[in-house]
């Protein structure tokens, strides 16, 4: 029950965060993503702890995945 609240809230605060600034540039709009992705994964894997774990792993490759000049973004 704990972790479903967990995942609802970090879902929620990466929609406000994607939705609530139209001007977010490409590696913030990655970083935010990813966030919400890696929460979720870590939310289905495990507890609190896998859920926050999950949530800065994905922010950080999100991060990294959109800066200029990474492979992936040619």
């Amino acid at each position: 029950m704990n972790t479903k609240i967990v995942s609802a809230a970090v879902l929620a605060a990466s929609l406000l965060g994607l939705g609530g600034c139209a001007t977010m540039d490409r590696q913030t709009v990655g970083t935010v993503g990813g966030a919400a992705v890696g929460g979720l994964v870590g939310s289905a894997i495990g507890g609190t702890g896998a859920t926050i774990l999950g949530a800065g792993a994905g922010a950080l490759v999100g991060n990294q995945m959109t800066k200029p000049g990474h492979t992936l973004n040619k």
